[in-house]
Protein backbone atom coordinates (compact mmCIF):
# COMPACT_ATOMS: atom_id res chain seq x y z
CA UNK A 1 0.00 0.00 0.00
CA UNK A 2 1.09 3.19 -0.42
CA UNK A 3 2.82 5.55 2.22
CA UNK A 4 0.10 8.57 0.85
CA UNK A 5 -2.53 6.86 0.97
CA UNK A 6 -0.83 5.01 4.82
CA UNK A 7 -1.21 8.65 5.70
CA UNK A 8 -4.70 9.96 4.65
CA UNK A 9 -5.85 6.89 6.31
CA UNK A 10 -4.34 7.60 9.48
CA UNK A 11 -5.31 11.32 10.17
CA UNK A 12 -9.02 10.71 8.87
CA UNK A 13 -8.51 8.06 11.90
CA UNK A 14 -7.53 10.79 14.48
CA UNK A 15 -9.81 13.20 13.53
CA UNK A 16 -12.77 10.77 13.91
CA UNK A 17 -11.43 8.54 17.40
CA UNK A 18 -8.63 10.24 18.72
CA UNK A 19 -5.23 9.02 19.59
CA UNK A 20 -5.99 7.19 21.99
CA UNK A 21 -8.17 5.12 20.42
CA UNK A 22 -6.07 5.23 17.07
CA UNK A 23 -3.66 3.32 19.07
CA UNK A 24 -5.83 0.38 20.64
CA UNK A 25 -7.44 0.30 17.07
CA UNK A 26 -4.33 -0.49 15.33
CA UNK A 27 -3.07 -2.83 17.77
CA UNK A 28 -6.37 -4.54 17.30
CA UNK A 29 -5.33 -4.67 13.60
CA UNK A 30 -1.63 -5.77 13.96
CA UNK A 31 -0.78 -1.98 12.88
CA UNK A 32 -2.70 -1.97 9.80
CA UNK A 33 -4.40 1.59 8.42
CA UNK A 34 -7.87 1.24 6.72
CA UNK A 35 -11.35 1.48 7.98
CA UNK A 36 -14.65 -0.65 8.32
CA UNK A 37 -15.32 -3.64 11.12
CA UNK A 38 -14.44 -6.80 9.30
CA UNK A 39 -16.24 -8.64 12.24
CA UNK A 40 -19.73 -6.70 11.28
CA UNK A 41 -19.08 -6.60 7.23
CA UNK A 42 -20.80 -6.06 5.66
CA UNK A 43 -23.78 -4.60 7.89
CA UNK A 44 -24.96 -1.91 4.89
CA UNK A 45 -25.21 -2.32 0.93
CA UNK A 46 -22.14 -2.85 -1.05
CA UNK A 47 -21.80 -0.70 -4.32
CA UNK A 48 -19.45 -2.08 -6.86
CA UNK A 49 -18.82 0.50 -9.47
CA UNK A 50 -18.97 -0.84 -13.63
CA UNK A 51 -16.86 2.06 -15.21
CA UNK A 52 -18.42 1.50 -18.21
CA UNK A 53 -22.22 2.05 -19.56
CA UNK A 54 -25.01 -0.27 -18.35
CA UNK A 55 -25.59 -3.50 -20.70
CA UNK A 56 -21.69 -3.44 -22.08
CA UNK A 57 -19.60 -6.67 -21.48
CA UNK A 58 -18.34 -5.80 -18.16
CA UNK A 59 -21.39 -4.32 -16.85
CA UNK A 60 -22.98 -7.71 -17.60
CA UNK A 61 -20.25 -9.97 -16.48
CA UNK A 62 -20.63 -7.73 -12.83
CA UNK A 63 -24.51 -8.50 -12.97
CA UNK A 64 -23.78 -12.43 -12.85
CA UNK A 65 -21.68 -12.44 -10.17
CA UNK A 66 -23.42 -9.58 -7.78
CA UNK A 67 -26.60 -11.95 -6.81
CA UNK A 68 -23.92 -14.99 -5.58
CA UNK A 69 -21.59 -13.17 -4.20
CA UNK A 70 -24.28 -10.91 -1.85
CA UNK A 71 -25.90 -14.10 -0.81
CA UNK A 72 -22.14 -15.44 0.26
CA UNK A 73 -21.94 -12.38 2.32
CA UNK A 74 -24.98 -12.25 4.19
CA UNK A 75 -26.06 -8.35 2.52
CA UNK A 76 -26.95 -6.45 -0.92
CA UNK A 77 -25.05 -5.77 -4.04
CA UNK A 78 -25.68 -2.71 -5.57
CA UNK A 79 -24.01 -1.78 -8.88
CA UNK A 80 -23.28 1.71 -10.20
CA UNK A 81 -22.07 2.50 -13.76
CA UNK A 82 -19.89 5.24 -14.03
CA UNK A 83 -18.75 5.92 -17.32
CA UNK A 84 -15.76 8.34 -18.87
CA UNK A 85 -12.68 7.92 -20.54
CA UNK A 86 -12.52 4.61 -21.01
CA UNK A 87 -12.96 3.71 -17.33
CA UNK A 88 -10.71 5.75 -15.71
CA UNK A 89 -13.32 8.34 -14.08
CA UNK A 90 -14.34 5.04 -12.03
CA UNK A 91 -11.77 3.95 -11.40
CA UNK A 92 -10.80 7.19 -10.12
CA UNK A 93 -13.58 7.24 -7.48
CA UNK A 94 -12.94 3.93 -6.46
CA UNK A 95 -9.33 4.59 -5.85
CA UNK A 96 -10.49 7.39 -3.84
CA UNK A 97 -13.14 6.19 -1.67
CA UNK A 98 -12.92 4.91 2.13
CA UNK A 99 -11.19 1.63 2.44
CA UNK A 100 -13.78 0.16 4.03
CA UNK A 101 -15.17 -2.79 1.59
CA UNK A 102 -18.44 -0.93 0.49
CA UNK A 103 -16.88 0.37 -2.37
CA UNK A 104 -15.56 -2.05 -5.16
CA UNK A 105 -14.64 -1.76 -8.59
CA UNK A 106 -14.95 -4.02 -11.17
CA UNK A 107 -13.02 -3.44 -13.94
CA UNK A 108 -11.34 -5.52 -17.18
CA UNK A 109 -7.62 -5.47 -18.78
CA UNK A 110 -8.00 -1.43 -19.02
CA UNK A 111 -6.65 -1.46 -15.31
CA UNK A 112 -3.16 -2.53 -16.75
CA UNK A 113 -3.07 -0.53 -19.72
CA UNK A 114 -4.55 2.88 -18.07
CA UNK A 115 -1.09 4.09 -17.18
CA UNK A 116 0.35 3.60 -20.72
CA UNK A 117 -2.81 5.23 -21.95
CA UNK A 118 -3.34 8.60 -20.03
CA UNK A 119 -0.32 10.47 -19.07
CA UNK A 120 -2.33 12.40 -16.35
CA UNK A 121 -4.18 9.34 -14.76
CA UNK A 122 -4.69 10.36 -11.21
CA UNK A 123 -4.26 6.99 -9.87
CA UNK A 124 -1.91 3.96 -10.02
CA UNK A 125 -3.49 0.47 -10.56
CA UNK A 126 -0.83 -1.69 -8.38
CA UNK A 127 -0.37 1.36 -5.12
CA UNK A 128 -3.92 2.31 -4.77
CA UNK A 129 -5.84 -0.68 -4.71
CA UNK A 130 -6.04 -3.73 -3.34
CA UNK A 131 -6.74 -6.82 -5.57
CA UNK A 132 -9.91 -9.29 -4.88
CA UNK A 133 -9.56 -11.94 -7.49
CA UNK A 134 -9.80 -12.96 -11.34
CA UNK A 135 -13.26 -13.58 -12.52
CA UNK A 136 -12.90 -14.51 -16.11
CA UNK A 137 -11.42 -14.22 -19.15
CA UNK A 138 -13.50 -13.03 -22.07
CA UNK A 139 -12.51 -13.36 -26.01
CA UNK A 140 -12.64 -11.25 -28.63
CA UNK A 141 -14.52 -11.41 -31.79
CA UNK A 142 -13.98 -9.53 -34.97
CA UNK A 143 -17.22 -8.48 -36.52
CA UNK A 144 -18.55 -5.96 -38.91
CA UNK A 145 -22.15 -4.77 -39.95
CA UNK A 146 -23.72 -8.01 -42.36
CA UNK A 147 -24.03 -6.45 -45.56
CA UNK A 148 -19.89 -5.55 -45.28
CA UNK A 149 -18.03 -7.13 -48.59
CA UNK A 150 -15.48 -8.86 -46.97
CA UNK A 151 -16.43 -12.61 -47.09
CA UNK A 152 -13.52 -13.66 -44.53
CA UNK A 153 -10.72 -12.72 -42.51
CA UNK A 154 -8.22 -12.85 -45.17
CA UNK A 155 -10.47 -10.76 -47.48
CA UNK A 156 -11.01 -8.39 -44.36
CA UNK A 157 -7.45 -7.89 -43.97
CA UNK A 158 -7.00 -7.25 -48.12
CA UNK A 159 -9.76 -4.94 -48.10
CA UNK A 160 -8.87 -2.95 -45.67
CA UNK A 161 -5.44 -2.35 -46.78
CA UNK A 162 -6.96 -1.48 -50.00
CA UNK A 163 -9.44 0.56 -48.61
CA UNK A 164 -7.64 2.18 -45.51
CA UNK A 165 -9.18 6.05 -45.90
CA UNK A 166 -12.60 4.96 -46.43
CA UNK A 167 -13.11 1.57 -43.76
CA UNK A 168 -14.09 2.60 -40.44
CA UNK A 169 -12.87 0.23 -37.04
CA UNK A 170 -15.34 1.23 -34.14
CA UNK A 171 -14.56 1.34 -30.59
CA UNK A 172 -16.15 1.78 -27.18
CA UNK A 173 -13.43 4.72 -26.46
CA UNK A 174 -9.51 5.44 -26.18
CA UNK A 175 -8.78 2.41 -23.35
CA UNK A 176 -11.98 0.30 -23.68
CA UNK A 177 -11.47 -3.74 -24.95
CA UNK A 178 -12.46 -3.18 -28.42
CA UNK A 179 -10.29 -0.25 -28.83
CA UNK A 180 -7.44 -2.33 -27.87
CA UNK A 181 -8.21 -5.22 -29.76
CA UNK A 182 -8.48 -2.99 -33.03
CA UNK A 183 -4.86 -1.64 -31.99
CA UNK A 184 -3.52 -5.16 -32.34
CA UNK A 185 -5.47 -6.13 -35.92
CA UNK A 186 -4.39 -2.68 -36.70
CA UNK A 187 -0.52 -4.06 -36.02
CA UNK A 188 -1.26 -7.56 -37.24
CA UNK A 189 -2.58 -6.60 -40.28
CA UNK A 190 0.07 -3.81 -41.04
CA UNK A 191 -2.21 -0.80 -41.69
CA UNK A 192 -3.77 1.95 -39.94
CA UNK A 193 -7.59 2.47 -40.13
CA UNK A 194 -9.82 5.07 -39.56
CA UNK A 195 -11.23 4.75 -35.95
CA UNK A 196 -14.31 5.97 -34.79
CA UNK A 197 -14.78 6.03 -30.74
CA UNK A 198 -17.83 6.14 -29.22
CA UNK A 199 -18.93 6.34 -24.71
CA UNK A 200 -19.45 2.94 -24.52
CA UNK A 201 -19.93 -0.55 -26.45
CA UNK A 202 -23.82 -0.69 -26.59
CA UNK A 203 -23.82 2.25 -28.84
CA UNK A 204 -20.79 1.21 -30.98
CA UNK A 205 -22.37 -2.48 -31.60
CA UNK A 206 -25.86 -0.54 -32.06
CA UNK A 207 -24.07 1.55 -35.02
CA UNK A 208 -22.48 -1.60 -36.12
CA UNK A 209 -25.67 -3.36 -36.55
CA UNK A 210 -27.63 -0.61 -37.91
CA UNK A 211 -24.94 -0.06 -40.54
CA UNK A 212 -23.21 3.38 -39.73
CA UNK A 213 -19.78 1.56 -39.47
CA UNK A 214 -17.86 -1.00 -40.70
CA UNK A 215 -16.31 -3.58 -38.20
CA UNK A 216 -15.11 -3.68 -34.74
CA UNK A 217 -13.24 -6.12 -31.92
CA UNK A 218 -15.97 -7.34 -29.17
CA UNK A 219 -16.42 -9.38 -26.45
CA UNK A 220 -18.20 -12.65 -27.04
CA UNK A 221 -20.09 -11.40 -23.71
CA UNK A 222 -21.40 -8.69 -25.79
CA UNK A 223 -21.53 -10.43 -29.76
CA UNK A 224 -22.58 -13.83 -29.33
CA UNK A 225 -26.71 -12.97 -29.63
CA UNK A 226 -26.13 -10.99 -32.51
CA UNK A 227 -24.03 -13.57 -34.33
CA UNK A 228 -25.78 -16.09 -33.61
CA UNK A 229 -29.17 -13.71 -34.56
CA UNK A 230 -27.18 -13.08 -37.98
CA UNK A 231 -27.88 -9.18 -37.17
CA UNK A 232 -23.86 -8.80 -37.87
CA UNK A 233 -21.25 -10.89 -39.88
CA UNK A 234 -18.23 -12.36 -37.72
CA UNK A 235 -14.69 -13.37 -38.85
CA UNK A 236 -12.62 -14.58 -36.25
CA UNK A 237 -12.59 -15.39 -32.17
CA UNK A 238 -9.27 -14.02 -31.31
CA UNK A 239 -8.18 -17.05 -28.71
CA UNK A 240 -6.18 -20.14 -29.25
CA UNK A 241 -9.10 -22.34 -29.43
CA UNK A 242 -12.74 -21.89 -30.51
CA UNK A 243 -15.30 -21.20 -28.20
CA UNK A 244 -18.19 -23.31 -27.66
CA UNK A 245 -20.81 -21.27 -28.21
CA UNK A 246 -19.94 -20.21 -31.44
CA UNK A 247 -18.51 -23.22 -32.70
CA UNK A 248 -18.52 -22.52 -36.41
CA UNK A 249 -16.54 -19.44 -35.83
CA UNK A 250 -12.57 -19.79 -36.79
CA UNK A 251 -9.73 -19.05 -34.54
CA UNK A 252 -7.48 -15.87 -35.58
CA UNK A 253 -4.70 -18.23 -36.34
CA UNK A 254 -7.43 -20.65 -38.34
CA UNK A 255 -8.02 -17.78 -40.25
CA UNK A 256 -4.77 -16.74 -41.28
CA UNK A 257 -3.98 -14.11 -38.70
CA UNK A 258 -2.53 -15.80 -35.73
CA UNK A 259 -0.24 -12.56 -34.33
CA UNK A 260 -3.76 -11.78 -33.19
CA UNK A 261 -4.91 -13.11 -30.05
CA UNK A 262 -6.50 -11.39 -27.00
CA UNK A 263 -8.89 -12.05 -24.13
CA UNK A 264 -10.64 -9.66 -21.53
CA UNK A 265 -9.75 -10.13 -17.96
CA UNK A 266 -11.98 -9.03 -15.37
CA UNK A 267 -11.06 -8.20 -11.58
CA UNK A 268 -12.47 -7.05 -9.03
CA UNK A 269 -10.57 -4.22 -6.50
CA UNK A 270 -10.85 -2.28 -3.63
CA UNK A 271 -9.15 0.96 -2.09
CA UNK A 272 -5.69 0.58 -0.65
CA UNK A 273 -5.28 0.15 2.87
CA UNK A 274 -8.96 -1.56 3.08
CA UNK A 275 -8.49 -4.22 6.14
CA UNK A 276 -7.29 -7.83 4.78
CA UNK A 277 -10.19 -9.26 6.45
CA UNK A 278 -12.28 -7.55 4.51
CA UNK A 279 -10.56 -8.56 1.15
CA UNK A 280 -10.43 -12.21 2.09
CA UNK A 281 -14.43 -12.24 2.39
CA UNK A 282 -14.58 -10.57 -0.47
CA UNK A 283 -12.79 -12.91 -2.38
CA UNK A 284 -14.32 -15.96 -0.90
CA UNK A 285 -17.70 -14.70 -1.91
CA UNK A 286 -16.45 -14.07 -5.17
CA UNK A 287 -15.03 -17.72 -5.23
CA UNK A 288 -18.41 -18.84 -4.31
CA UNK A 289 -20.22 -16.70 -7.36
CA UNK A 290 -18.04 -18.50 -9.81
CA UNK A 291 -18.93 -21.84 -8.25
CA UNK A 292 -22.51 -20.51 -8.98
CA UNK A 293 -23.77 -23.19 -11.90
CA UNK A 294 -26.39 -20.53 -12.64
CA UNK A 295 -23.07 -18.40 -13.14
CA UNK A 296 -21.19 -21.28 -14.84
CA UNK A 297 -24.76 -21.72 -17.56
CA UNK A 298 -24.42 -17.81 -18.17
CA UNK A 299 -21.32 -17.17 -18.94
CA UNK A 300 -20.87 -20.15 -21.25
CA UNK A 301 -23.45 -19.00 -23.01
CA UNK A 302 -21.87 -16.02 -24.01
CA UNK A 303 -18.66 -17.64 -24.70
CA UNK A 304 -16.64 -17.35 -21.49
CA UNK A 305 -16.10 -19.10 -18.14
CA UNK A 306 -15.13 -18.64 -14.56
CA UNK A 307 -11.32 -18.24 -13.60
CA UNK A 308 -10.09 -21.50 -11.51
CA UNK A 309 -11.02 -20.98 -7.85
CA UNK A 310 -6.83 -20.26 -7.51
CA UNK A 311 -7.20 -17.35 -9.59
CA UNK A 312 -10.16 -15.69 -7.80
CA UNK A 313 -7.57 -14.75 -5.33
CA UNK A 314 -5.76 -11.53 -4.70
CA UNK A 315 -1.90 -12.90 -5.06
CA UNK A 316 -3.14 -14.52 -8.00
CA UNK A 317 -4.78 -11.33 -9.29
CA UNK A 318 -2.00 -8.78 -7.98
CA UNK A 319 0.65 -10.93 -10.10
CA UNK A 320 -1.23 -11.50 -13.10
CA UNK A 321 -2.16 -7.23 -13.00
CA UNK A 322 1.49 -6.22 -12.79
CA UNK A 323 2.26 -8.73 -15.22
CA UNK A 324 -0.15 -7.06 -17.98
CA UNK A 325 1.18 -3.64 -16.91
CA UNK A 326 4.55 -4.21 -18.58
CA UNK A 327 2.73 -6.34 -21.71
CA UNK A 328 0.54 -3.45 -22.50
CA UNK A 329 2.91 -0.55 -21.89
CA UNK A 330 5.30 -1.79 -24.72
CA UNK A 331 2.47 -2.46 -26.79
CA UNK A 332 0.84 0.89 -26.84
CA UNK A 333 4.04 2.58 -26.83
CA UNK A 334 4.70 1.16 -30.16
CA UNK A 335 1.06 1.94 -31.37
CA UNK A 336 1.97 5.80 -30.73
CA UNK A 337 -1.23 6.42 -28.70
CA UNK A 338 -2.35 8.32 -25.62
CA UNK A 339 -4.26 10.83 -23.40
CA UNK A 340 -2.23 13.85 -22.38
Amino acid sequence: MGTTTRHRAVARTIAAIGVVSLVAACADNGGAGGGGDAGNYPDQNITIVVPFSAGGPTDTVTRMIADPMAKQLGGKIVIQNVEGAGGTVGAGEVARAEPDGYTVLMHHIGMSTAPALYKNLGYKPVEDFETVGLVTEVPMTIVARKDFAPATLPDLVSHVKANADKVTLANAGIGAASHLCGLLFQEAAGVKLQEVPYEGTGPALTDLVGGQVDFMCDQTTNTSGQISAGKVKAYAVTTPERVKSLPDLPTTAEAGLPQLQVSVWHGLYVPADTPEEIVQKLSEALKAALADQAVIDQMAKLGTAPVPAEDATPQAHRAHLEEQLGTWSKIIADAGVGVS
